[in-house]
């Protein structure tokens, strides 16, 4: 049995101290994901309150970033300032741990906007339209490879954009195409994961699945209304259970 923590869109600024960790001190859990969003404008000084936050807890934290760090171009340095707190950062990247044996493997992909099956955008037309579809085919593509290549026992995929629409309902259907696309499902599906879980669709839903029956926990703050969420995966059976 694997207990995975997750929550996403924290938006820490430099007055948030005190708002997470208190809440994590009896973290009943195997490890902490964050789904993105972890600064308000993605200030390395907003990073570093929330690597202190962090800091010594008691299981691996991974992390993905999202839209929100990528606001200030200085992701380079938030990723610097949250791995020296020891606080894994996943940049189309995977980490795989080992809890009592069992290979737990998180493959890290931000993802990217573009809309579902009957209302998606495609690499038609401008530029601007082609570099927007293009970047969530990147994304969706090195997440179906760095699923395909992880030999690890239990794999979540840890985004920040939905691949699915189930859980961005409650949210305007205008925007769902900058919400998540359908190419990160069909990564999922092909290359097989135990969980998908993802944060930024603040007034979405909390449970979705893809079209070949992967779960998917739409873990933001704003929509689990807790700090955090444990998930519990049975390695007998890979089944998942809040």
């Amino acid at each position: 049995m694997i207990r995975i923590a997750a929550t996403a869109d924290v938006h820490f600024g430099l007055d948030s101290a005190g708002t997470l960790r208190p809440s994590l001190e009896d973290l009943d859990a195997d490890v902490f994901l964050i789904a993105g969003d972890l600064t308000r404008i993605g200030e390395p000084d907003e990073a570093r309150v929330l690597a202190d936050e962090l800091d010594g807890l008691s299981v691996p934290t991974i992390t993905v970033l999202g839209n929100h760090d990528f606001e200030s171009d200085r992701t380079p340095e938030i990723r610097t300032v949250l791995e020296r707190a020891g606080i894994a950062v996943l940049e189309n990247a995977s980490e795989t741990i080992e809890v009592r044996g069992t290979r737990v493997g998180v493959i890290g992909v931000k993802g990217f906007g573009g809309g579902f099956f009957g209302a998606c955008g495609s690499d038609f037309g401008e530029p601007e339209m082609k570099a927007f579809i293009r970047h969530t085919q990147k994304t969706s593509d090195r997440l179906r490879e760095l699923l395909a290549l992880s030999d690890a026992d239990v794999k979540v995929a840890l985004l920040h954009y939905s691949p699915v629409e189930a859980t961005l309902q409650g949210e305007r259907l205008e925007i769902y195409p900058f919400l998540g696309s359908y190419l990160l499902a069909e990564a999922v599906d092909a290359a097989g994961v135990d969980i998908v879980l993802h944060g930024h669709a603040h007034n979405g839903t909390e449970k979705g699945v893809t079209p070949g029956g992967v779960p998917v926990r739409n873990v933001s703050q704003f929509v689990t209304r807790r700090p955090y969420s444990v998930y519990v995966i049975e390695t007998a059976d890979k089944g998942v259970r809040v």
